[in-house]
């Protein structure tokens, strides 16, 4: 069910969520003042071992391709090393760097503003589809984008059709192929489909992603194959096997976040003179968190505590383990439910959601109430419609490079 109004839901006052606010405002000022040289350190490390384990796997594919008696060994060795590389780069590296979470340090090189990822998004278009639009309207139903991405139906309130019967389909092949799927995300499918998008803005996006995405498979699929000789084949699979495991762990772990019981959506009345205080509770009934031990949490850039990402996106993300102890703590005294769980529940919650949705509503039953409105087909807002964006949320602009370009 979703919720037009986060303080009714809670059965806070306005007092107590103006309280909560201060609280949580407390947190953040106290970890700002907090971050210091063993924070630096430990994204200069995680860039370290990040860059190490790549370059050891695409040594050990190219010395394995000329070694008939190594190469089986050493092309499973480098497609692990690879792909581990590729999950650290992609999650606790560039989505964290990208959300400003290091800018403090001032240092160029791991800056919000200069990062860009190992994959086919490019980064402007991901800060702005996530930055912006996902941070601001968490689980907003026709504001943000992620409830489904565009394909999926995530929510009861949204209107069923026929198409969504393919549902167990399309997310096989999103989870399969996310890096494109991610990639072309900020285009917004549904208002192109629609003509609502602006044709100049579409095409500029679009030369983004043609221009991020050859680079992508140049490099995985011509220029490291090619470095290999004759094994150039093995390369290649190796190459793809990687990217198809940091696309299904990207993937799950996302959905992990947004799509199990308890993680709520909202109607835009709750958009409606939203307060900060407000934000912050809809975060906290928007996100679920999931358990782990820490290496667990590298590996899923830090986003088992994706409550506490929502609430602060541009803290360090190896603060978040104590960060989580205060949240919960605050959920306890103002009895607010923190949505928490093994991965493997939090993930069979988010699949069995996607299956359901693939009927009519009254196909299925749900331990919800009834949506309180019919549910409908959701006009997607432009940026035009929308309110500006947070500051703690990471920044987004087009790059000068990218205007030159127009």
């Amino acid at each position: 069910m979703a919720i037009s109004d986060v303080k009714e839901y809670a059965h806070l006052g306005e007092e107590e969520v103006d309280q909560l606010g201060r609280e949580l405002d407390a947190i953040r000022a106290e970890i700002e003042e907090s971050r210091n040289a063993e924070d630096a350190a430990y994204i200069n490390r995680m860039i370290k071992v990040q860059r190490g384990l790549a370059a050891a796997g695409r040594i050990a594919m190219i010395a394995g391709a000329h070694s008939k008696q190594a190469r089986r060994p050493a092309l499973v060795a480098g497609t692990a090393m690879l792909g581990l590389a590729k999950i650290l780069e992609n999650m606790e590296i560039g989505h964290n760097v990208m959300h400003g979470q290091w800018d403090w340090m001032n240092d160029p090189e791991i800056h919000s503003s200069n990062w860009e990822w190992d994959t086919a998004q490019p980064a402007e278009q991901w800060k702005h589809s996530h930055n912006y639009i996902h941070h601001q309207f968490t689980n907003v139903l026709g504001h943000d984008n992620d409830i489904g991405y565009g394909v999926l139906r995530m929510a009861r309130e949204q209107k069923w059709h026929p198409v969504n019967l393919g549902q167990p389909v399309y997310n096989a092949l999103l989870a399969s192929l996310f890096q494109w799927g991610v990639a072309l995300h900020d285009l917004d499918i549904e208002r192109i489909r629609k003509g609502e998008k602006d044709p100049t803005e579409m095409k500029r996006q679009l030369r983004q992603i043609l221009r991020k995405g050859r680079n992508q498979i140049l490099k995985d699929y011509v220029v490291y194959p090619a470095l290999s000789g004759k094994q150039w084949k093995s390369t290649m699979k190796a190459n793809a096997t990687a990217n198809l495991a940091r696309n299904l762990w990207s993937y799950m772990i996302i959905f992990c976040g947004h799509f199990p019981d308890g993680a709520l959506h909202f109607t835009e009345e709750e958009l409606e003179d939203e307060t900060r205080s407000e934000w912050y509770l809809r975060q906290m009934l928007g996100s679920a968190n999931f358990e782990g031990g820490r290496t667990l949490h590298i590996l899923s850039g830090s986003l088992g505590y994706q409550i506490e990402h929502h609430l602060f996106p541009d803290l360090p993300s190896n603060r978040y383990p104590e960060i989580a102890v205060k949240v919960r703590a605050l959920c306890d005294k103002y009895d607010i439910p923190y949505t928490t769980g093994p991965l493997h529940r939090q993930y069979g919650q988010a699949l069995r959601t996607i299956m359901k949705l693939s009927v009519p509503n009254s196909w299925t039953s749900s331990d919800q109430p009834e949506p309180p409105t019919p549910p409908a087909d959701r006009h997607r807002k432009s940026d035009a419609e929308r309110p500006s964006r947070r500051p703690e949320l990471g920044g987004w602009s087009r790059s000068p490079r990218e205007r030159s370009h127009d």
